[in-house]
């Protein structure tokens, strides 16, 4: 049985549907990220797991027992789940050594004092055991919070938005120490985030939500590459679009056919979509010229504009190299394996 499993979750907030019929399970060590954007439901779904918010509709399991459904509803305390939330929530007046151990209340001084310290020595925080945290950086703050959660050694662990007040290298660092403590304790984790390259970058698996429902569960890989609808496919990443019709199973392009998803009718409407890189400049590519170019380090940006597509401007994303003024011409390529095609309803 999963460590944690949502069956038919549902949520109100007054009239409003807020969470709709969300299946979830997700087993040790396993950290599964719901993706999506605000108002999406996924905050929700997280409290529901929590018991911050009584469950409406559906079940929730955590380590084999039922925590909520519709004759139970645990109080936060006795689910044993360990929370980050964006807020890291310490206490001002305890050193992080205190902190850490705040919620071992059930074990000496001694032993508080002693499984603190192990925590604070996996995250760095050694030196800080004594201090308290308007003295620690956001960085800082931030390991106490997590070992905070950690100590009790939770059965489950929800992360809420808690690295999105941090800067960008501080933040990829933090992720990857979290994603190995949690890996290194075999810790079921519940991450939610609105950030793509957070939930590719920690995720074994990716749920994303739209509207408080789950439309797609895969890997990182498997949303990336295999988006199962345009909603998907645009909230990963940047994506061109062009409305093309089908016809004997193939939509036309410029740069020629592709098949449409199985059981669309001919003469029927189809989007086709990819993503900048999918656009590769080859000799032989379709002649376009760029409107408007920027470095952005590790690839160049071009807005660029086709002549077999006049009037539909289309983003490339390329490998770093001389700058590209405007009006500059390219040949560039599609590659087809990186395309998507789906039904006009």
């Amino acid at each position: 049985m999963p460590d944690l499993s949502l069956t038919g979750v549902s949520h109100f907030y007054g009239d409003r549907l807020a969470v709709d019929q969300v299946s979830v399970a997700v087993g040790e060590g396993e950290i599964f990220c719901l993706l999506g954007p605000s108002g999406c439901g996924k905050s929700t779904t997280l409290r529901l797991v929590a018991g911050l918010e009584d469950l409406q509709r559906g079940a929730v399991h955590i380590a084999g027992r039922v925590v909520a459904d519709a004759s139970v509803n645990l109080p936060t305390e006795d689910r044993h789940v360990g929370m980050v939330f964006q807020d890291h929530a310490l206490f001002p007046h305890l050193t992080v050594a205190d902190n850490i151990g705040f919620g071992l209340n059930r074990r000496d001084h001694a032993a508080r004092r002693k499984t603190a310290a192990t925590w604070a020595g996996r995250l760095g925080l050694t030196p800080h055991l004594d201090v308290f945290p308007h003295r620690l950086s956001g960085g800082e703050q931030q390991r106490v919070a997590l070992a905070r959660a950690m100590a009790p050694e939770p059965a489950v662990m929800l992360l809420d938005e808690p690295f999105s007040s941090l800067d960008n290298r501080l933040r990829d660092q933090i992720r990857d120490d979290t994603v190995q403590l949690l890996k290194q304790a075999g810790t079921p984790t519940l991450l939610v985030t609105h950030d793509p390259e957070e939930a590719m970058r920690m995720g074994d698996r990716i749920g994303i939500m739209q509207a408080g429902r789950l439309v797609q569960v895969d890997t990182p890989d498997g949303v990336y590459a295999r988006p199962a609808t345009p909603f998907a496919a645009r909230f990963l990443s940047e994506t061109n679009e062009i409305a093309l019709r089908a016809e004997a199973g193939q939509v036309t392009t410029p740069w020629g056919r592709l098949p449409v998803p199985s059981g669309q009718g001919d003469a029927a409407g189809a989007l086709l979509m990819f993503r900048p890189e999918a656009l590769l400049e080859t000799a032989d590519g379709l002649r376009c010229r760029v409107l408007r170019a920027r470095s952005l380090g590790a690839f160049r940006r071009a807005e660029v504009m086709f002549d077999a597509l006049p009037g539909r401007p289309l983003v490339a994303r390329l490998p770093p190299g001389p700058a590209l003024g405007d009006g500059t011409e390219l040949r560039l390529a599609l590659n087809h394996s990186a395309c998507f095609v789906f039904p006009v309803t």
